[in-house]
Order: structure tokens, then sequence, then C-alpha cells
């Protein structure tokens, strides 16, 4: 099994994706006041990942690296196509479910939410490719399994509670992430030594960092979920903690 592989398995076994809110979510087992929270706490990630993801693309050497970061940021930013941007397409969400643009975007922050933003913001502008594209790798690679999670909820929640739900913006990421997780693997190719990368293979120093960068995003993400779940089984759940030495957090 190839390191590619191996990573990717921890990925799919991590709780950033096998949690009991997510769970819940599938089924349509959250009440009016969880959902609303959600599509509000949610909404930050797509206000802010296009930044994120800029400046780790701003901060990568590597040009082939460079390459296919810069094909996941034009997709966010619609493809050329003003009415694709993520972010719009998000907003046209909430606007469907009666929650005002300016009240989503001047809601603080739950403190797990707000852990995961700038926890992704240390990352992916961190001097530390590795442990940076590790992170990207992570969440790229979580997405499907999230995704799969969240539209059979909403499917539900539309067929029962939300009939005017536009569900555009999540079915929409569900059809773009096989694309994005190919983008990610030839991203990595250089780790295990593929021909046409433009530096030599990663050290095993350098994938002990893309582990790291893999697993913290990923608990980030679990932080956020369970910041998010109301009962008392969940309550008890660890929060993840901040990653040591990877420079001030910035602020979103």
């Amino acid at each position: 099994m190839s390191f590619y592989e191996h990573v990717r398995a921890d990925v799919l076994r991590h709780g950033a994706i096998n949690n009991s809110y997510l769970d819940r979510f599938c089924a349509g087992d959250v009440s009016d006041r969880e959902f609303r929270e959600f599509a509000v706490e949610f909404y930050n990630f797509s206000r802010f990942f296009p930044r994120i993801l800029a400046a780790q693309l701003v901060n990568t050497e590597d040009e082939a690296v460079a390459d296919e970061l810069t094909k996941v940021l034009y997709s966010e930013l619609g493809d050329g196509s003003v009415k694709n941007r993520h972010e719009l397409l998000y907003r046209n969400f909430l606007r469907s479910l009666g929650i005002d643009i300016h009240a989503a975007m001047t809601t603080p922050m739950r403190p797990s939410t707000r852990a995961y933003i700038e926890g992704m913001e240390t990352l992916y502008s961190s001097g530390n490719h590795a442990m940076a594209l590790g992170a990207s790798f992570g969440l790229e690679h979580m997405a499907i399994t999230m995704w799969d999670h969240l539209i059979p909820g909403l499917t539900t929640l539309r067929a029962t509670r939300y009939p005017a739900m536009d569900m555009t913006y999540f079915v929409f990421h569900r059809q773009l992430e096989s694309d994005h997780e190919r983008a990610m693997e030839k991203a990595i190719g250089a780790i295990d030594g593929e021909s046409g990368a433009s530096h030599a293979p990663m050290s095993d120093t350098e994938k002990d960092d893309f582990r790291r960068g893999v697993h913290a995003v990923l608990d980030y993400l679990e932080g956020f979920w369970m910041g998010l779940e109301r009962r008392p089984a969940a309550a008890a759940q660890p929060r993840p903690q901040p990653v040591q030495g990877w420079g001030n957090e910035l602020r979103g």
C-alpha cells in the first residue's frame, strides 16, 4: 500500500466524518434550532475557505503542486462563472431558509467554529509546505463522505419541513469532489517520487509533517461538529487542542 493509500485510509477512519452529529444529521434528526445553527456556522467555512486556500497557494514553492491548488481555488470561485461561486451558492441556501445574509455574516462564531477556521488558516499559511499540503489532503479526502452524510439529511428536511430549501451548494460540491480528490492526488505525486515532480520525493520528516497536517485539520473539523452537537453523550467529547509551534493564529 502506498503512502497515499495509507493516509487516505486514516482520513476515512477519522472522527471528523464518523461522529454522532453527522449520523443524526444524515437521518434528518435535528431540531429546527439545530438546523439553523448548522446553516449559519457552516457558512463561515464557505466564506473563508477561498482566502485560506489562496494563502496556501502563495506559500507553495512547488509549481506542480501550485497548479493543482490553483484548479481547486478556481473551482471555488465558480470556474469562471460568477453565478457558480460557491459562497454565492451558499447564500442562496441561507435565503431559501429565510436566514438574512447580514445576520449570518455578523453572528459571532462558536468557539469550536472559530478554532476550525483559524486552525485551517494557520495550517494552510504555514511555512511548512508538507504540513500545509497534508491539511489540504485531509480536507479534500474527507469531503465526499461528509457530503454523503449531509445531503440525505437535507433531502429529508426539505421533504418534511423546508420545502423551499435550495440545496444547490451541497449537490454541486458533491459532484465536484472527485475532481478535487484527483487534483490533490496529483499534488502529492512528489511524495512517492512520481515522474514529473519538480523536486525530490519527500523525506521521512516531511511525510511525518504531512501526516500531522492531515490529522490536525481533521481534529479541528471533528471539533466543529461536536461544537454543534447538543446531546449529552457528545458533551464529554474532547475538543481538539491547538497545534503547537505553527506561528500565530490568523484572525477571521
